[in-house]
């Protein structure tokens, strides 16, 4: 254990699975005092159990102004602060094309990854600038940087999530807030639905996408969260840190023209 988050106070959304959980577990373990937020009623408080004395879970829908400004107030309750909050749930359902993609999966996902992350800087960013600073992290997406046919919705709220972001770092660099996002690639998770067998396909899939030769898995994004969570990224703030194992680097179209094995 490194305390590289001793005394600090994280809220993390969609923290009962996933992403979320791998870095409720990894915060707790640097030291952090965690607020695990989800709708998963059944899995939320197991995790936070797991995790000991050092986790709370309280029962979330990040859509919900009401639900967002309760959790936040649970955890100044429990601990008297918060430093830091990851904005990380999110949601990414089939849509197909934008003729095929209905009006429902259009305003969920707007709903969840846009407007649950607003919410979440609206009433979260008070607690921050009542404890001198701190740092908010949201979980964007390679998806807001390249377009990626069949996820048209996905793929505007990821990039509204980074441009929203970066707005809203302009606004509160001053008061000591940071805030930035993490742009992960293809990350091998359940999401809390996915069977194994339909993640170990997705692991398979993801490692030949990313040309470092693997799938990125929840522990990746986590250690990115830590690091932006942590003071060691002090001078750091309206950023976009891309985890993507190379996708959206270097361009592997070009090795295919020339033939070549650069290896």
């Amino acid at each position: 254990m490194a305390d590289r988050l001793a005394g600090k106070v994280a809220v993390i959304t969609g923290g009962a699975s996933g992403i979320g959980e791998a870095t409720a577990r990894l915060f707790a373990s640097e030291g952090a005092r965690v607020l695990i937020a989800d709708r998963n009623a059944e899995r939320g408080p197991w995790v936070a159990s797991d995790i000991g004395d050092a986790a709370l879970y309280v029962e979330t829908d990040v859509r919900n102004g009401e639900d967002v400004q309760g959790m936040f107030s649970a955890a100044d309750e429990a601990w008297g602060r918060i430093d830091v909050i990851y904005n990380n749930a999110g949601v990414g359902p089939p849509e197909g094309g934008i003729l095929e993609c209905s009006e429902h999966t259009y305003d969920l996902v707007s709903d969840v990854n846009i407007r649950g992350v607003w919410l979440g800087m609206k009433y979260g960013i008070p607690h921050l600038e009542r404890a001198g600073g701190g740092s908010i992290i949201a979980t964007a997406s390679v998806a807001g940087l390249v377009g990626l046919a069949g996820m048209a919705a996905y793929c505007a709220s990821k990039g509204a999530v980074i441009a929203m972001v970066q707005a809203a770092a302009g606004e509160w660099a001053s008061k000591n807030i940071r805030i930035n996002c993490i742009c992960p690639g293809g990350i091998a998770t359940g999401q809390g639905w996915l069977s194994e067998e339909r993640v170990e396909q997705t692991r398979r899939d993801w490692a030949n996408m990313h040309p470092i030769g693997r799938s990125g898995e929840a522990i990746d994004i986590a250690n990115a969260a830590l690091f932006l969570a942590s003071d060691a990224s002090a001078l750091i703030t309206g950023q976009k840190l891309v985890v993507d194992g190379g996708w959206t680097g270097p361009d592997a179209r070009y090795n295919q023209f020339t033939g070549r094995d650069w290896s």
